[in-house]
């Protein structure tokens, strides 16, 4: 059966998260008519995240109650391209969102900015070591944008979220208590830092002692009553421990459903559809020209959505697949080097130091929230010398304990064994008495690592799942080990009667929880053999797509992705208003 054609919009969203609901509200405030697909369902504050049925620890965060469905689409992984992929049954290293709102429902709300090191990567490592600083066994590459160019869309998306923090360089100045490693920022945090628990306290002062410069952690969860430039208000957080993997019952942690959705569903110029897959952006004969997109209802129901612009703004490994399944852009292929769409896929690599301190010493894990705690910079992109580690990235390092849940909280030091009654024990001694350090580090993209289509799996609509090949460079391994090992010295400082550091092991599992920052596979760049998309992130092949997310990462960086998402939002978005509707073309000749 024919798929039913529906009358144009002005343009189509491809998912309704966070880079959904900006791209919306931008485009509808500038008169669009827009069509936005969701492929999950309908949630809001009230009532799908309140009381004890979102405090439920095995539904939403061992059984991920709010991730995607990977009985009906997943992800196939393998290590090289010389094994088998294979699909993904349990959502475990990451956690892809879906429903409205996307994974900024149940993110934790840490909200950093990238340096200006971190976009100009490689002319920066050039221009301090020199070319052969460079492994040759990885891909580094520029962004093609500055920090300087970033800062007025960095500012309006934490003005959006309302975040909490203390600036460290305002407009040049340095300021007591901030990152003194930030590039310049126009003005102070919307709302000052959140309150700081006795752990964070404690690594603030050993930080300090050893000659770091610790600083409050950047938080989406508010210290204080607030209101954005939508008129929309945010409330206190309540440090309930409820946060990441979590929707927030108290409006208190910045989402599409506490900062923009609730302006957006009331315009006349939106329509909002939900649980709605889409299948493939249908092209023109010369493949030149996106006309709309097919997608399948909840009923089973083809539709046709025309549209003069299509906005790609899904999960990251999602975005990727979906210029698969369409053909927009070159596949990359790591034998040949050449394509583009799947390169550069990259991660994050994580590794965490435990501090185990005796009973007199009291760390309450259970009054936190997502993003609260206190942390330093010094070992992050290039703020510190690289030459005698030889290695490129680097890490933050921060006590940022986002929970104590009885599930997933249990430390117990090297020995102990794995369950039975000597482990209870362990964990009723050590519960209330130990800090867990994070190192949160960068991950540089390499020629055999990428993204590709599953010549062997399909999903429910029987289209082929994405394959992931990865592992963690050496490059990368190395870092891990340098960084965690200063890590540990700041444990040592805090005055734990017990250090025990986890550096970085490869090779990489799926099976293990790290962080949910998929990066890569449809890259942002000045130059098309390279780049899957131009500066203003948009496709290089067809240009009424644009396709914005992590996914546009070059590498990732050491800081989380999610503020860099939200600026390349409005900086795409400015484009498009701006330049590419009063001239529809390619934006970058």
């Amino acid at each position: 059966m024919a798929a039913t054609r529906l009358p144009e919009a002005d343009a189509v969203l491809l998912g309704v998260g966070l880079v959904g609901s900006i791209l919306g509200r931008e485009l509808t405030r500038a008169g669009l008519k827009v069509v936005g697909l969701e492929r999950g369902e309908p949630r809001f504050t009230v009532p799908d995240f309140q009381g004890t049925v979102m405090h439920d620890e095995l539904r939403f965060a061992v059984r991920k109650a709010l991730m995607q469905d990977n009985t009906r689409e997943t992800v196939t992984f393998r290590n090289t391209d010389a094994q088998v992929a294979l699909p993904m049954r349990r959502w475990e290293s990451f956690l892809p969102g879906t429903g409205l709102g996307g994974a900024a429902v149940h993110w934790n709300g840490q909200t950093y900015r990238f340096q200006d090191t971190d976009f100009q990567w490689r002319s920066r490592i050039v221009q301090r070591y020199g070319e052969k600083f460079i492994p040759a066994d990885l891909l580094v590459q520029d962004w093609g944008v500055t920090a300087t160019e970033m800062e007025p869309h960095y500012d309006r998306f934490e003005y959006l979220l309302g975040v909490s923090g203390h600036a460290g360089n305002l407009q040049g100045r340095k300021l007591d208590g901030g990152n003194p490693f930030e590039d310049p920022r126009s003005r102070h945090y919307p709302t000052p830092p959140m309150k700081e628990p006795y752990g964070s306290a404690m690594f603030r002062k050993a930080a300090a002692s050893l000659g770091y410069h610790p600083y409050p952690q950047p938080s989406s969860n508010l210290s204080q009553p607030y209101t954005n430039p939508e008129g929309l208000q945010l409330n206190t957080c309540m440090f309930c421990g409820y946060c990441e993997r979590f929707g927030c019952e108290h409006y208190a942690k910045a989402s599409p459903q506490t900062v923009l959705l609730p302006v957006l569903l009331k315009d006349k110029n939106f329509t909002l559809r939900t649980q709605c897959q889409v299948l493939r952006i249908n092209l023109d004969k010369a493949k030149k020209r996106a006309t709309g997109v097919t997608y399948v209802d909840a009923a089973g129901r083809e539709f046709e959505q025309p549209a003069r612009l299509v906005i790609v703004g899904m999960f990251a490994l999602n975005n990727v697949r979906m210029l698969l399944l369409s053909g927009i852009g070159m596949p990359y292929d790591p034998a040949t080097g050449r394509g583009v769409v799947g390169r550069n896929y990259a991660y994050q690599t994580m590794s965490a130091v435990q501090v185990f301190f005796d009973g007199s010493v009291n760390i309450n894990p259970f009054m936190r929230s997502g993003a609260c705690g206190t942390v330093i910079s010094d070992f992050v992109s290039d703020n510190f010398d690289h030459g005698p580690p030889g290695f490129v990235g680097g890490a933050y390092v921060g006590e940022v304990m986002s929970h104590g849940r009885p599930i997933e909280f249990h430390p117990t030091p090297p020995g102990t064994p794995a369950w039975g009654s000597a482990w209870k024990r362990a964990v009723a001694e050590h519960y209330n008495h130990t800090c867990v350090l994070n190192v949160h580090g960068s991950s540089s993209a390499a020629p055999q690592n990428h993204l590709d289509l599953d010549p062997t799996y399909k999903d429910a609509w029987g289209l082929p799942l994405l394959r992931m090949t990865f592992d963690f460079p050496a490059n990368d391994l190395k870092m891990s080990a340098y960084i965690t090992g200063k890590a540990e010295e700041i444990g040592r400082a805090m005055g734990g009667k017990l250090v025990e550091g986890s550096p970085r092991k490869g090779p990489y599992t799926s099976t293990q929880y790290q962080t949910t920052h998929n990066t890569g596979g449809t890259v942002m760049g000045t130059d098309p053999a390279t780049s899957t998309v131009n500066r203003f992130l948009q496709s290089w092949d067809v240009s009424n797509v644009f396709v914005i997310g992590a996914s546009n990462f070059p590498q990732n960086a050491s800081y989380n992705p999610t503020d860099t998402v939200g600026a390349l939002a409005y900086w795409s978005a400015d484009a498009i208003v701006n330049r590419y509707l009063k001239a529809p073309g390619p934006l970058v000749s």
